[in-house]
């Protein structure tokens, strides 16, 4: 088996992140106050507050290979970022207006900027590095040998390619699972081509800061 400690750094910031989420849910459902029913505007923080502690506390565990083949990782940024939008943005599917807004805060800019760079923080940075970290760093690796540190990272076996390409596709929400699945492929494609973790995350921060500026453009807060 791995070291214990190796697998809890790969997994336990994800396990957090989904924690939360799943706790943001189920306070939505059991109360109706504004702290509880609008839980997001807090547990949003939370999670990148404690994801990031876990992924600093961590920090030594993960290999962060040098990055390669930049380009190429920033065009399929560019594209995954693309193919989110282009329901809405080229087909004429109906907008996502629904989900988090920080411009309840609008005028209140003391609360307005820290939520809008937060949120930024979790979809930019703590995002990529924990969903890397475990999908592409970990799992990948791990469904072709349990001892995944012996596997080179953007090793390939179909077993794991399909596991991941579905378990990831399928870990986002409902509305999203046709777009997630092109996108965990194009992601775990990114793995085999480039060798290494540091260019999966590049690649994945692309993507969602251009989502996420085109969010604050659009408004379309489904998409957060």
């Amino acid at each position: 088996m791995s070291d214990w400690r190796k697998l809890v750094a790969y997994t336990a910031p994800l396990l957090a992140f989904v924690a939360l989420l799943w706790l943001n849910t189920a306070l939505k459902k059991i109360d109706r106050s504004i702290w509880l029913s609008s839980a997001d505007y807090w547990i949003y923080p939370a999670q990148t507050i404690l994801c990031g502690g876990l992924l600093i506390w961590f920090r030594r565990e993960y290999e962060f290979h040098r990055l390669r083949h930049v380009a190429f990782a920033l065009l399929i940024g560019i594209i995954v970022f693309l193919l989110w939008i282009s329901p809405q943005a080229f087909f004429g599917f109906a907008p996502r207006m629904s989900g988090f807004n920080p411009d309840i805060f609008s005028n209140q800019s003391s609360l307005y900027w820290p939520t809008v760079v937060l949120r930024f923080l979790r979809l930019v940075v703590i995002v990529p590095f924990i969903e890397e970290i475990f999908w592409r760093g970990l799992l990948l690796r791990y469904l072709i040998n349990e001892n995944f540190e012996r596997v080179p990272f953007g090793a390939f076996s179909w077993l794991s390619f399909s596991i991941v390409t579905l378990a990831f596709a399928f870990s986002h929400s409902t509305a999203d699972w046709p777009v997630a699945l092109v996108t965990g492929v194009i992601y775990n494609g990114v793995a085999y081509r480039t060798k290494s973790l540091s260019s999966c995350i590049l690649t994945h921060a692309i993507t969602n800061l251009l989502l996420g500026l085109w969010i604050m453009k659009t408004k379309q807060w489904g998409f957060w």
